[in-house]
């Protein structure tokens, strides 16, 4: 499959978070449909993962992106991930990961620039 081909990866979390940044990766790139969102809002558990595994399976993803490292995307992924390996996920995903994994980077380069882009810009001194 190439990029063109599809969604490549699924984007959980809370709230609107998925939708969100797929929309923004959709306006940097024009690559958004390469991502499918997912969110678990008003889903417990056991549906977030039905939801999850529905998604894979509707896309042909192997990869998942969640928001937190001990979210309620994650623990699901981490139990579909039991039963099926071939599942990698990525927790804590961000914008600058998303844009790196469409444009072809793999899982580590994009994890690494993701982490690269964070930063703080202090204050002026005396302002």
């Amino acid at each position: 499959m190439t990029m063109s081909d599809g969604p490549r990866a699924v984007v959980a979390g809370h709230g609107k978070f998925a939708e969100g940044l797929i929309s923004a990766v959709e306006q940097i790139t024009g690559m958004g449909q390469m991502l499918t969102p997912v969110s678990n809002t008003g889903l417990a558990p056991t549906a977030i993962e039905a939801v999850v595994r529905e998604a894979l399976a509707s896309s042909g993803a192997t990869v998942v992106f969640t928001d937190l490292p001990a979210g309620s995307c994650t623990a699901c992924v981490r139990r579909l991930n039991k039963l099926s390996p071939d599942i990698t996920l990525v927790t804590g995903v961000t914008l600058p990961t998303l844009l790196a994994y469409v444009m072809g980077a793999s899982i580590e380069e994009s994890v690494a620039r993701g982490r690269e882009a964070l930063g703080t810009v202090e204050p002026p001194r005396g302002a």
